[in-house]
């Protein structure tokens, strides 16, 4: 039961969505590494985060992979597309089996419920009974504190990296300027794979914007020469990875999804966000980054004050949000202590819903 190549799996039922509307039709795209032990208790499951795919080896290496924390060797590691994506699950690119038709900008809007009710038919799909290790970052770590909260006993334990038990205002104002700059663009309404690909270009500079820190730009992106006067290497820099982003991802799926992480709250229609975290039953370690100004720590606290018995941990990093991608050593450490037998959980400070 293991293929480092994709697979993909078909659900046999029509797909609700939390607005009312009906996918007919859904497919999920997933990968698993290692094997499933005799008694089928070493499964991880990895949700990803806004742009990434399902081939969690090649996105987050130092964390999993071989001689990695989550060695496939050790472990039975899932990780599936999201749906809204544009790599190979069900998405706005997808053409309807029956008519052939695209919808591009007409996709059905999404949730991170949404998204979890997919895992979760993946996951009945696979037999999979329990769940060691849940883990996520960013929209992934959304993904995978709603999936703990509708299935309290399904995860041994949790791992957030950060993320939020609700989208932050700042967030969404984030996300609503990148789609600016995606729907600015004339082509985005035309139906054409590539359409939009000029704003969400733009969308991909400002995104960097919330990504990174002032320090880490600073560092790394500051013109050693004080003659420049135009083109300027941080100017360079954000170019570079609005054309890498075009060149992998596309406009659709990236309105998509950004709305879907908009639509992240946990304590919809469950009494609010404390009496929905209290739902939570695993061992759960939430990590935040000093640096992080998309989801500050402040947020990852509150995750930790009010899961019941939850670990929290703040690593130091220059790289802002994208450190949950980058620090491996610093969150295989707080692995290690959180699994040790003997580790005694660190509360949260106390924070305020």
């Amino acid at each position: 039961m293991s293929d480092f190549d994709q697979h993909i799996f078909r659900l046999p039922r029509p797909l609700r969505l939390e607005s009312g509307t009906v996918l007919p039709h859904v497919e999920v795209a997933y990968h698993t590494y290692g094997r499933l032990n005799a008694s089928r208790d070493n499964v991880v499951w990895v949700c990803h985060a806004l742009t990434a795919n399902a081939d969690v080896l090649s996105w987050w290496p130092g964390l999993f992979g071989e001689d990695t924390h989550f060695d496939p060797a050790d472990w039975f590691i899932v990780c599936a597309n999201i749906l809204g994506s544009c790599y190979g699950s069900t998405g706005p690119l997808t053409p309807n089996p029956e008519t052939e038709e695209v919808a591009y900008q007409q996709f059905p809007l999404l949730t991170i419920r949404d998204l979890v009710s997919a895992h979760e038919a993946l996951r009945e799909h696979l037999a999979l009974p329990r769940i060691h290790t849940l883990i996520g970052g960013s929209l992934g770590g959304q993904q995978a504190v709603e999936w703990a909260i509708q299935r309290p006993e399904l995860c041994e334990n949790l791992v957030l990296l950060a993320t939020s038990a609700r989208h932050s205002a700042w967030g969404i104002a984030f996300n609503e300027a990148q789609r600016l700059a995606i729907l600015a663009d004339p082509t985005y309404t035309s139906a054409t794979p590539n359409s939009g690909a000029a704003g969400l270009r733009a969308a991909r500079a400002v995104a960097l914007l919330s990504y990174r820190s002032y320090e880490a730009y600073s560092l790394a992106q500051t013109e050693p020469d004080d003659s420049v006067l135009t083109d300027f290497r941080a100017s360079s820099y954000q170019r570079y990875q609005g054309d890498k982003l075009v060149a992998r991802f596309n406009a659709h799926s990236y309105v998509t999804l950004s709305r879907a992480m908009d639509s992240h709250n946990v304590g919809r229609g469950r009494g609010g966000v404390k009496a929905a975290l209290g739902r939570i039953r695993a061992r759960t370690l939430v990590i935040g980054i000093t640096s992080d100004v998309l989801f500050p720590p402040s947020e990852q606290q509150l995750l930790a004050r009010h899961i019941q018995g939850a670990t929290y941990a703040e690593m130091g990093s220059q790289y802002g949000h994208d450190g949950f991608l980058i620090e491996t050593a610093q969150i295989t450490h707080f692995l290690e202590r959180f699994y040790a037998p003997t580790y005694v959980s660190q509360p949260a400070p106390q924070l305020s819903v």
